[in-house]
């Protein structure tokens, strides 16, 4: 295992401070944003597509850039940190999965150990360790490669690789949105299972109420590239700013629509 700072102790691991973001063709798509992640909490970035919660994750490894203003990690900003070193200490899942269809379970999940030159025996356990952690039997998964796997157990190798590298902070972009419902039901449990017992700070993005409601230690509402508001759960269900309660609405009215249909059909 690595040795990490502590995270848990409530400070902020991840800022932004007064940040946006332009595309190259001009548009904004981030405005100013001022948000403090502490350490060990679950912050999902909330909103419906287009609100620049994907970009603003985004921001935090440095995939993308910041037009203005500034993002730090462990209290150093992005622009400074060596961006390999940086992306090593941030595991970093999402809804294509993205493993390497070439490489069977065991490479993609010893992936980052193997890039830090771990010795071959830790990587090894490591790799078990990993995949024990996520319900995967090493002994059956080990060696297949990820078309041999159904949809659950390759988002299960992907979040085992996220981890695999002992990384303190994990951003996670709808990582179980592909996912069927019941499988998608299953992973969210089995991660906040997994949350409240490695404790790592967590920036998760999504569109789906529920999902955020069930995972989030906290709740950032984006909405056009603006920052609505950070909510607990409770607080976001009872908020009377209208841009909440206009999003919490219409998720709930959508729903209900379709369980109204699933039932005329049933």
């Amino acid at each position: 295992m690595m040795d990490s700072p502590n995270h848990n102790d409530g400070s902020a691991v991840i800022e932004f401070r007064d940040v946006s973001y332009r595309a190259v063709s001009g548009q904004v798509i981030l405005s100013n944003i001022n948000l403090a992640i502490r350490g060990g909490e679950v912050m999902v970035l909330l909103g419906r597509s287009g609100a620049g919660k994907t970009s603003a994750m985004k921001l935090i490894n440095r995939l993308q850039r910041e037009s203005a203003g500034e993002v730090s990690v462990e209290g150093r900003c992005t622009r400074e940190w060596d961006v390999i070193k940086l992306r090593r200490r941030i595991g970093y899942a999402v809804q294509e999965i993205g493993l390497f269809p070439h490489y069977t379970v065991e490479r993609n999940v010893g992936l980052i150990p193997s890039l830090e030159n771990w010795p071959p025996d830790k990587i090894n356990r490591r790799i078990d360790e990993m995949l024990r952690l996520v319900d995967l039997d090493p002994q059956e998964f080990r060696t297949r490669f990820p078309h041999q796997l159904s949809g659950g157990q390759r988002q299960r190798v992907a979040v085992a690789r996220a981890l695999a590298g002992d990384p303190p902070i994990l951003i996670m972009d709808e990582p179980f949105g592909a996912l069927d419902p019941v499988s998608r039901a299953e992973l969210q449990i089995q991660f906040k299972h997994l949350q409240q017992k490695l404790r790592k700070t967590v920036v998760l993005v999504t569109h789906d109420l529920g999902e955020a409601l069930m995972l989030g230690t906290r709740i950032a509402l984006f909405d056009a590239g603006k920052l609505v508001g950070v909510y607990s759960g409770e607080e976001l269900l009872v908020s009377v700013n209208p841009a909440v309660a206009n999003y919490v609405a219409a998720f709930t009215t959508s729903h209900e629509a379709f369980a109204a249909h699933m039932k005329k059909r049933i």
